[in-house]
């Protein structure tokens, strides 16, 4: 068996600080964050092939560059 990387285990303290409620805030931003980034919009798609689903990806990539492009002006 092979062991990559580690997990630090956290001590149980006896009075919190809130440094964990603010890594989870950090964490939550950032990936709220990214969601918006993605300009594919919400929905379930099915494709016939990978080759499909790729150019749905480029395409949802192409507009929303594009939007983002016009309202920087």
């Amino acid at each position: 068996m092979i062991t990559v990387g580690h997990r630090r285990e956290r001590p149980i303290a006896m009075q919190a600080d809130g440094t964990l409620l603010v890594e989870g805030a950090r964490f939550s931003e950032t990936i709220a964050h990214l969601a918006k980034s993605t300009f594919i919009p919400k929905g379930v798609y099915r494709f016939r092939s990978h080759k499909d689903a790729n150019k749905h990806q480029d395409d949802c990539l192409v507009q929303g560059l594009g939007r983002l492009a016009v309202g920087r002006e």
